[in-house]
């Protein structure tokens, strides 16, 4: 396998990272998952935006330049006999740092994109949806504040594991609440619902990830002329809502037209097994927004 390492495209096996990387020692890295679209990453500089600031935050010195890896991106998919379109994971590591907690910078941080095919989705997933399971595992509340995409994945994958034991239905994802009882976000993904011709979601104040493919959705909603709002929200009233879907860079936006708790008792949305009008709209602006408008 091909990945960039560092501005050159280079084979995985060839690649060494040290084990005094602080991003291996301590958790102290950075990723952004999206995908291209005819070989040109969408929503790039918001992603690259996010990161830039994360790295500050944890006081990495890494300033991503839109336009080399866009190259790289497409120089990496090319080596590993990839189309166009390809899922794209890129990774700012801190570096190395010795044992011990440091009080400086990290100035040699290490960047690693991956590319790999994207997954193929389930037949009919756009228009039938599939099953939003909540979960007993709550959503850990963010280190510094505000919640960045971190190295640090435990959360995650419990959750992750707790759904395969669930007996939830294949593709379903898996939900988390906050500690307080709020909703917060999937294990992959972020919330959406509706009632009327309002979109609703959690606010970032329960600790969620300001995901890119949410802010871009939020976008829309406003210019396609619904009202839109963040705030607090339980359980039940997601159980009342006309639509719910989620959303992410790789995914899109894709209709939960199942909610079932941790019992495994389940319950449509109002719009039934099916994508909701709203959705659908939305739907159909994203992609105009990619150059694929296709249908369901």
């Amino acid at each position: 396998m091909k990945i960039g390492y560092n501005g050159t495209v280079a084979s995985a096996g060839d690649v060494r990272i040290s084990v005094f990387d602080h991003g291996f020692l301590y958790g102290m890295g950075l990723f952004e998952t999206f995908r291209t679209y005819g070989d040109q990453p969408f929503l790039l500089e918001r992603h690259l935006e996010r990161l830039a600031e994360g790295c500050r935050r944890l006081h990495i010195r890494y300033e991503p330049d839109a336009e080399r890896l866009t190259e790289l991106i497409r120089q990496t998919a090319e080596a590993n006999g990839l189309p166009d379109d390809v899922y794209v994971r890129l990774t700012v590591s801190a570096g190395e740092g010795g044992l011990g907690l440091p009080a400086g910078d990290y100035e040699e941080p290490q960047e690693i994109v991956l590319v790999k095919a994207l997954p193929e989705p389930a037949p009919g997933l756009y228009e039938h949806g599939r099953e939003l399971r909540l979960l007993a595992t709550p959503r850990n509340t963010p280190e510094l504040g505000l919640r960045m995409k971190s190295l640090h994945y435990m959360n995650s994958i419990a959750a992750k594991r707790e759904l395969a034991d669930s007996g939830a239905s294949p593709g379903a994802e898996g939900f988390m609440l906050t500690k307080e009882g709020w909703l917060a976000e999937g294990i992959v993904s972020n919330l959406f619902f509706a009632s009327g011709k309002v979109v609703y979601t959690p606010s970032l104040d329960t600790g969620i990830l300001p995901g890119i493919t949410r802010e871009h959705v939020l976008q829309l909603a406003q210019e396609a002329g619904f009202s839109v709002q963040e705030g607090l929200y339980t359980w039940e009233q997601l159980l009342q809502a006309d639509e719910v879907w989620t959303t992410n860079s790789i995914q899109e936006l894709v209709p939960a037209t199942l909610l079932t708790d941790a019992a495994g008792r389940g319950k449509h949305p109002a719009a039934g097994f099916t994508a909701g009008p709203m959705l659908r709209k939305l739907l159909q602006l994203y992609r105009a927004g990619t150059g694929r408008n296709q249908g369901f």
